[in-house]
């Protein structure tokens, strides 16, 4: 008998796939360079040369069996090296390559960090607007995913309702900052505020309660942005990142968690993430990928790119009369619609060409978010396009 679970969950199908599906079909009646496919957020930009070229070498110098082979089972430690020095050398850490466990993207780092602090029933806090697949993510532990409301001033943390919400129960809090789907990116005064809250639960509660920052925008700040390292401010923290963004590599799937050496247990948690691999079946990232962003460890993408596309699109909707946060980083935005059912104002906005993806499977309904990892060019375009929508649509 096949699983009921994995059954009913193929009546949950991801809105954004769906949306990316329609753009690829209309793509093709169109042309997609004539589809203002705003849905999915895969990087646009190239990869650094010197990661091409650093795969070249690998690929001329190295042996087979090096390259190809099976790593380690908690990384190459090499690898988790170089990874530990650049962090400490960005944010002043104090990490080694004990503290360090290599993963299959960020979503591979989630999955260990969530099993590591966690026991089936017990419950994690979130803050809305939140990346939809959390909830596969974590119900699939026996965990219990609760969602404190957004702040829509901001889209800063909601503290009022998020003490209202941190009982006894709550092991963990995952955070996303830069955010997916907003582009906020949590202040300082945020930062510290949640790590006051946490270490005075804490005390009260007699546990240990886990930030887990899920970080794979951590490099795509804009000018001018307050973007602190989460883990200076709070000890039991766990850092998920991903070089899917930075280094334009998503497909490459490659990331890591970072255990703050100041956490509970921190010289336990790595070998533990080792054990939980052998039950999800989620270990041994690629050797290659490893080695080559070793190399380039210091380095990003030319992201210039999401800034001036970010702009064009805040100012244009802003003139046209939206309500909207301007983002910090990413490359999301995340309107409110003009009308009350986002999903109605979406389906409307696909008889102009334009693929935008409503906020209800975020946690916001009434948003909807646009992804500009798209050509400059292609936005620039896009723009009329928006606007006759709004004019034909609702008059404005």
């Amino acid at each position: 008998m096949i699983s009921e679970q994995y059954k009913n969950m193929l009546k949950g199908k991801s809105v954004i796939r769906e949306l990316a599906e329609f753009a690829a079909a209309r793509g093709k009646e169109i042309g997609y360079e004539n589809v203002f496919d705003y849905s999915l957020g895969n990087p646009s930009v190239p990869v650094p040369k010197e990661f091409t070229e650093t795969m070249l070498d690998l690929l001329h110098t190295k042996s087979p069996a090096e390259l190809h082979g099976y790593s380690p089972s908690l990384g190459i430690p090499s690898v988790r090296k170089k990874i530990a020095q650049s962090l400490n050398r960005r944010f002043d850490m104090e990490y080694t390559e004990n503290h360090i466990f290599m993963t299959t993207g960020a979503a591979g780092a989630i999955a260990h960090a969530l099993r590591v602090v966690t026991q089936p029933g017990d419950e994690i806090l979130t803050f809305a607007p939140f990346f939809p697949e959390y909830h596969p993510y974590i119900d699939l532990t026996g965990a219990v995913l609760k969602v404190v409301p957004a702040n829509m001033d901001d889209f800063q943390i909601n503290f009022t309702v998020f003490e209202e919400m941190l009982t006894e129960k709550v092991s963990a809090v995952l955070i996303n900052t830069p955010n997916n789907p907003s582009g906020v990116v949590y202040s300082t005064e945020t930062v510290k505020k949640l790590a006051e809250i946490l270490r005075k639960k804490e005390e009260e509660y007699g546990h240990e309660i886990f930030i887990i920052s899920d970080e794979p925008y951590r490099e795509i700040l804009f000018e001018g942005v307050d973007a602190p390292y989460v883990s200076n401010y709070y000890d039991n923290s766990l850092s998920c990142y991903s070089y899917s963004k930075s280094l334009s590599l998503p497909g490459e799937r490659i990331g890591y968690i970072a255990v703050n050496p100041a956490c509970k247990d921190s010289d336990l948690i790595v070998s533990m993430c080792g054990q939980i691999s052998r039950g999800i079946g989620h270990n041994c990232p690629p050797s290659i990928i490893q080695l080559a962003v070793s190399e380039v460890v210091d380095l990003t993408s030319d992201m210039s790119v999401y800034e001036r596309n970010m702009n064009l699109i805040y100012n244009k909707l802003i003139e046209l009369g939206f309500i909207c946060v301007k983002p910090g980083g990413t490359f999301y935005i995340f309107p409110k619609a003009l009308e009350e059912d986002a999903n109605v104002f979406c389906k409307k906005a696909l008889k102009y060409d334009l693929i935008l993806v409503p906020g209800d499977s975020f946690g916001c309904p009434g948003y909807f978010r646009m992804a500009y990892c798209i050509d400059t060019e292609k936005v620039e375009r896009s723009l009329p396009a928006l606007e006759k929508f709004v004019k034909n649509e609702y008059n404005m």
